[in-house]
């Protein structure tokens, strides 16, 4: 795997991190919120956020050297928990349920879990069997801008899609999680077949 920058893999992480944090398919739960009155800060969401993720994405390999666990069985479980939240956007059932005694609206639900959850975390040290580090971290700073956008503009881009845009959007990019879900769980088990061969 190459160390280097690559514009290929970078679109590829960015397109994949877009679909796992879906900030547009959480604007209906953002307007809800505030709707309760819960006030959402967009720049100490953004930072709190990403801070979490680029901690979890250099310290996760060491953790699952804790666990005795490798990348591609990571990446494999990885790719389960994508593949149900594509279901979760495809068919419009709650499988993570979020039932937390927190009720600061910022950190949660906002920054955990629906930034920096499950599906988040198990996705970036997935990437990280397939695309360099220099890469996926640019992806991840670039979704994180959009995010901030988003939270800074969460009325005005309600107004432009609509329900029915944002619910298409969410389809849509659930979809595509579903197909990336796929291939993420095919390329990393022949990856663990392969080295179970030669262990024989």
């Amino acid at each position: 795997m190459m160390a280097g920058f690559d514009f290929q893999e970078l679109i590829s992480a960015f397109i994949v991190l877009f679909a796992v944090l879906d900030i547009i398919g959480a604007i209906p739960i953002i307007l809800d919120l505030k709707q309760k009155g819960r006030s959402v800060n967009a720049l100490k969401a953004t930072l709190i956020a990403l801070a979490l993720l680029l901690g979890f994405f250099f310290a996760g390999d060491m953790m699952l050297k804790l666990f005795q666990v490798d990348i591609a069985s990571f990446a494999i479980a990885g790719s389960v928990v994508l593949f149900l939240m594509a279901l979760e956007m495809i068919l419009d059932i709650e499988i993570f349920k979020n039932t937390g005694p927190i009720q600061e609206a910022t950190l949660v639900p906002l920054v955990f879990p629906l930034l920096a959850g499950a599906g988040s975390f198990t996705t970036l040290l997935s990437l990280r069997a397939e695309y360099a580090s220099i890469n996926i971290i640019l992806a991840l700073l670039l979704n994180m801008g959009w995010v901030y956008i988003v939270l800074k503009m969460t009325d005005r881009i309600e107004r432009i899609l609509g329900k029915g845009g944002i619910y298409v959007v969410r389809k849509f990019f659930g979809i595509i999680l579903l197909a990336i879900a796929a291939r993420l769980f095919t390329a990393n088990a022949t990856s663990l077949i392969e080295q179970f061969q030669m262990i024989k």
